[in-house]
């Protein structure tokens, strides 16, 4: 069977639409969030850069403890089950904050809170969606995980054009279609047949009281034992280690300068920053549909260091302040770059973590890709006051060269091979 075989093989399977249909809604509903919180800061409450970044932390950095929490329980209990019961509640969030819009109580305290409720909801989700698609997936994790990730960026590309019309049509309208998005993502996550979970129960069960405290301490220790996992295999540990330090000042600069950079400098409003969102994200599904023809790749270490060093030409273009065609050419290349390092830095981890460990390593993997950008809010917001909004792109410049020659000359990335490449095809 060929490779090209295995890759149409697993779209014919019903649970894997299903979990696309799940991972495709949420991903709609948190695309919106991204964009959602920026405009209301910036564009709706007119807050000062550092403030917006303040704030963008304030709500980020709880994901953190909640990301490797989601990864123990991913491990421990039915991935499936857990995700029904998250979708399911999550729309409560953004209908809150329709209420206060309706009310006239729109500021800062209620985006806050509705902001950490939608936290709560990416961060304990994401790495319990990451286990559930290695399950699903099997053998073919390369392909599952480009295919997932395209779909992703396909979904969120909608999810922009939706949020891009606050403006034109309210607060409310786009509040309720996440809130929907949500919903339609738990009902596609109850089709999807039970999948067991990485860790099983013991036989024996134990009283209830006793058992409620295992399960506390279960959790706890399990949190441990993934960040010791982690620590434990080299490649995996630099893989994230790179990822954490890049998203601190490239997805940080996505998230806080680049609105920023649309409102300021080129005068955009809502809609303009959804289409160059929507660009961005275009241009790494491209990639992903790219990657997919060509995978599974036998050197995607050597890959992935090569793209830290090429997304400098992308900032920098954007960093002289460019015409306008050029800055959309700049940011089809970084969704481009942003595309190929992310499934790279995806695939090398589901495919090197020890399968008990998988969704606590994950956790961690998404704390390396989402909770390190809060973060880099707070520098990259008293940048952009302290020395202007474009020259808040250096460090993103800097680090990436940096990141390049420690995992070139100092880490075990750029001579990784992978086993599915290298595995006999019957």
């Amino acid at each position: 069977m060929s490779d090209q075989t295995k890759t149409v093989s697993i779209w014919r399977e019903a649970a894997f639409r299903a979990y696309l249909g799940s991972t495709g809604f949420s991903g709609m509903a948190l695309a919106m969030q991204q964009l959602l919180l920026s405009w209301i800061l910036i564009g709706i409450l007119a807050l000062p850069a550092d403030q917006v970044g303040l704030i963008q932390a304030v709500i980020g950095l709880p994901g953190v403890l909640l990301m490797l929490a989601g990864g123990a329980s991913a491990d421990r209990t039915d991935a499936r089950q857990m995700l029904i019961r998250i979708y399911l509640v999550a729309p409560i969030f953004p209908l809150f904050l329709v209420l206060m819009e309706q009310w006239h109580l729109l500021g800062v305290a209620s985006v806050i809170a509705w902001g950490l409720g939608m936290t709560v909801v990416q961060s304990y989700s994401m790495p319990g969606q990451q286990a559930l698609l290695n399950r699903i997936a099997g053998q073919n994790i390369q392909q599952g995980v480009t295919a997932a990730t395209a779909i992703g960026f396909v979904v969120q590309v909608v999810g922009l054009i939706l949020a891009g019309q606050i403006d034109n049509v309210g607060v409310t309208p786009v509040l309720l279609s996440q809130a929907i998005a949500l919903g339609l993502a738990g009902l596609m996550m109850i089709r999807l047949p039970s999948v067991q979970p990485s860790v099983q129960p013991s036989a024996q069960q134990a009283p209830a009281g006793k058992a409620q405290q295992s399960d506390r301490e279960g959790a706890l220790a399990g949190i441990g034992q993934g960040l010791r996992a982690t620590k434990d295999h080299p490649v995996i540990f630099n893989v994230l280690l790179i990822t954490f330090a890049s998203s601190i000042f490239n997805a940080g600069s996505f998230i806080t300068v680049f609105p920023f950079i649309v409102a300021r400098v080129y005068d955009g409003t809502a809609w303009l920053l959804a289409l160059l969102m929507a660009v961005f994200y275009a241009g790494a599904t491209l990639s992903n549909v790219l990657l997919l023809r060509y995978q599974p790749l036998l050197r995607p270490g050597k890959l992935f260091l090569i793209m830290q060093l090429s997304r400098i030409l992308v900032i920098f273009l954007m960093w002289i302040e460019p015409p306008f065609w050029l800055l959309v050419v700049a940011t089809i290349g970084w969704g481009l770059n942003m595309g190929i390092t992310t499934n790279l830095a995806r695939s090398i981890v589901q495919e090197s973590a020890p399968k008990p460990y998988l969704g606590r390593i994950l956790s961690v993997f998404s704390i390396g890709m989402v909770g390190s950008a809060p973060l880099g809010a707070i520098v990259l917001g008293w940048l952009i006051v302290a020395t202007g909004t474009l020259n808040a792109l250096i460090p993103a410049m800097v680090l990436s060269a940096l990141l390049f020659f420690y995992g070139a000359l100092f880490s075990p990335v750029w001579a990784y091979r992978s086993r599915q490449a290298q595995a006999p095809q019957p």
